[in-house]
């Protein structure tokens, strides 16, 4: 726990933040951008919760696995029916989960989206798990989740494994919940975008365009989210023009594996499957993605079944894999430490390679430094022995989310914050790296 006067005020401008943005069921991203409930955010919120409350943090996991399809998938966004339609966009008109998903599973309230975000649930239902175990198995907390992200995998291995092995596709930008990152931009130009007139964007009414997609690129979104929906969310039958395998989103599934896998055993359940899916995908992982020239993971178009010339941070985020070959983990750290993603003003890890040439310190996941995927990070590192690594990224991380107000991103240039203040998971994650020093990071270590 912090004891310095500047991490105790650290800590209670973090908790503010996150009773601030709780609704009474869950928490918001932020009050103005995000006003519903988003999947991968709720997990990274119950992750730093489970600090202040784990009641509150098993609610946070529990009222996103309620919007849960009957086919596993856990939507992208639920939605809050107290919200204006027209307050984000896509809206649940837009969606229309409830009646185009009705077929694959889609509940009938509350609606949803029918796209997905990275599988980190697991990971943070165990943690809120470990943080107070009586708690957990009083509320049989473990007993009621378990089945429900079990199901979750099941979907993704089952209906997303579209290549050639068991690694998991993603089937539209906003699903790998780096929207704008250049990794898709080989894959975008294949999609004729939707008509200007076809949709209103909400995101400018809160943030700068400077910052955010471009016009064109929200209308190759809109135009992929159509098909989807028109598709009746089927995986089956949906065209799915934009598929790619991502390695940060198999990576937390290869993590999530791993928890499933300490779930079952502590309910006296078989945790083998588990521990086999996260072997086969790390191995199919490392075949299909690593790039040992460059030093680190790439991004597989299965279109045309190339690898992407764009290194990104989802490339280092398989720092989180316990398994992965010593040769592959200090190579991933050369990169991290090298000239692509040392940033000149930031700790933080840059989304996007800085001597890319689609770099752009401002705009959204094309360069910009997030809490988030350094909060991955920094996990991997700690995972790996590189405690020196993760410390400096941690006391980075620490200062600029405090300086920061808590901020969405960092530009890495200059380091100033951008996007939304007050985040949730910035705000969540600051609790978590306070509160633990890389403490549980050893949980799934061979």
């Amino acid at each position: 726990m912090p004891t310095t006067t500047a991490a105790l005020t650290l800590r209670r401008g973090a908790a503010r933040v996150l009773i601030d943005n709780w609704t009474g069921t869950s928490t918001v991203p932020s009050r103005s951008l995000y006003p519903h409930q988003w999947s991968w955010d709720s997990a990274f919120i119950a992750i730093g919760l489970r600090h202040l409350s784990v009641r509150r943090a098993q609610q946070e996991l529990e009222s996103l696995l309620a919007a849960q399809w009957a086919d596993g998938r856990i939507p992208h966004i639920v939605f809050n029916a107290a919200v204006p339609h027209d307050a984000y966009f896509p809206s649940p008109d837009f969606w229309q989960s409830s009646r185009a998903g009705h077929a694959t599973g889609a509940p009938t309230a509350p609606e949803t989206s029918g796209i997905v975000q990275p599988p980190v649930h697991a990971l943070a239902a165990w943690l809120v798990h470990e943080a107070d175990p009586a708690e957990s198995a009083r509320r049989g907390f473990l007993h009621r989740l378990y089945p429900r992200l079990a199901a979750w995998h099941d979907y993704l291995h089952t209906r997303r494994a579209l290549g050639d092995g068991a690694l998991v596709a993603v089937v539209h930008p906003w699903e790998p919940g780096m929207d704008n990152s250049p990794c898709w931009d080989k894959a975008l130009q294949r999609v004729e975008p939707a008509p200007p007139e076809a949709f209103r964007r909400a995101d400018l009414n809160h943030g700068h365009p400077s910052d955010r997609p471009t016009d064109l690129d929200y209308g190759r979104y809109v135009r992929l989210a159509t098909d989807y929906r028109e598709a009746g969310y089927d995986d089956r039958t949906a065209p799915h023009q934009f598929a790619v395998e991502d390695p940060a989103f198999n990576t937390l599934l290869i993590v999530s594996e791993l928890a499933l896998g300490k779930m079952a055993q502590e309910l006296g359940r078989a945790n083998g499957p588990h521990l086999a899916r996260a072997d086969e995908l790390t191995r199919q992982l490392i075949g299909r993605l690593w790039d040992a020239k460059a030093g680190i993971f790439r991004v597989r178009d299965l279109t045309d079944g190339t690898l992407v010339d764009e290194s990104s941070v989802s490339g280092l985020i398989p720092l989180m894999i316990p398994q992965l070959p010593n040769d592959i983990a200090d190579q991933l750290c050369q990169t991290l430490s090298g000239p692509r993603f040392n940033a000149p003003s930031t700790q933080l890890v840059p989304s996007y390679d800085l001597n890319g040439p689609a770099f752009a310190p401002l705009r959204y996941w094309r360069g910009p430094a997030w809490f988030n995927t350094s909060w991955l990070i920094e996990r991997g590192l700690r995972s790996h022995g590189k405690h020196s690594c993760a410390d400096r990224l941690r006391q980075g991380f620490l200062a600029d989310a405090g300086r920061s107000d808590f901020a969405e991103y960092i530009d890495p240039s200059t380091g100033a914050a951008r996007g939304a203040r007050n985040f949730s998971w910035t705000a969540a994650l600051t609790l978590d790296l306070l509160c633990t020093d890389g403490a549980d990071t050893k949980e799934f270590s061979p």
